[in-house]
Order: structure tokens, then C-alpha cells, then sequence
């Protein structure tokens, strides 16, 4: 039994210990980035730590425009307010489509029938508008075309393609 209690007792001193330590890593982990929190300028390697991007995705955010950058000699700096600017922006909200909408949508798809005379190939628009295969199938994919199957090949309508491409 005196057995028993005294590895009961180190099981939980080391669990205490454990968790000290779980503790102490999470403060001194969180500690840089509180100090960059509260700094007004910060480098590229400073900004790619607190906002967790690479150097490349902040540098083309500059070449973009979306971030002003300052340069102090040969060192860019990145004024703190850019940086609340830019996370501050919001995309545009995409209305919401109902489920009745979505539904009323697929049916009106799977129910439009296109006269195949009035159809391209993918072969078709690759000749016609110079563009790769995969292009076109990105495009079809994208624009949610819909596609016929004639024999052994696919065939979208020309009204929709030729708006899309001219």
C-alpha cells in the first residue's frame, strides 16, 4: 500500500510539473508576439511572424499595392497602420442562395436542352479563340457551362462560349 501512495504522489507531481512547464512554454512562445503587437513599425521577417505568411506573400502584397512599405536605407519597413488597414478589408459578401434557388437553378441546368447545331467541340474553341485545352475546361468549370456529350465528345453552346471569350 506505502507503495501504492508514493507512485500515486510522483504521478501527480509530475503532472503538476507538466503542466508548469506546458505554461511556462506557452508565455515565453507568446511573449515575441505580444512585443510585436505593440511595436508601430515592423520588418518583413517581423510582419511574416506575426501575421504567419512568408517573405513572398508579403512582398508581393507591396508589389500589389495592398501594403505601403517605407525603406530606412536598405531595410523596408512596414508602418503598423498599413498592416491594420489591410486586414481590415473585407471582401464583398456573396448574396445567399436558398436551397429552392439552388435546386430551381440545377433543374433549370439539367432541363435546358441546346441544339447541337448551335454547339462547339472543345476542339472547336481551341482552333477558333487560341486557347489550351485545360483553359477551356477551367472556363466550363468556372462558369458552371453546361456540357452535351455528342458520340464521343463534349459540346457546349456557342452563345454562352462566345460571350465569355469575345
Amino acid at each position: 500500500m506505502d507503495k501504492c501512495s508514493k507512485s500515486a504522489y510522483k504521478a501527480r507531481k509530475r503532472a503538476k510539473n507538466l503542466k508548469q512547464s506546458n505554461a511556462e512554454t506557452t508565455r515565453i512562445k507568446q511573449l515575441p508576439i505580444e512585443q510585436l503587437k505593440a511595436k508601430e513599425f515592423l520588418s518583413i521577417s517581423e510582419l511574416c511572424q506575426l501575421v504567419g505568411n512568408s517573405r513572398c506573400t508579403i512582398y508581393r502584397l507591396i508589389e500589389q499595392g495592398d501594403l505601403k512599405k517605407i525603406k530606412v536605407g536598405s531595410h523596408t519597413i512596414i508602418k503598423r497602420a498599413a498592416l491594420n488597414k489591410l486586414l481590415s478589408n473585407k471582401e464583398p459578401e456573396k448574396p445567399e442562395i436558398s436551397n429552392q434557388q439552388m435546386k430551381d437553378l440545377k433543374d433549370w441546368k439539367q432541363k435546358r436542352v441546346f441544339n447541337m447545331n448551335d454547339c462547339y467541340t472543345l476542339t472547336e474553341i481551341q482552333d477558333k479563340y487560341g486557347v489550351s485545352e485545360s483553359t477551356v475546361r477551367q472556363l466550363i468549370k468556372r462558369n458552371s457551362i453546361p456540357k452535351m456529350k455528342k458520340s464521343w465528345c463534349a459540346c457546349v453552346p456557342k452563345q454562352i462560349i462566345d460571350e465569355l471569350l469575345t
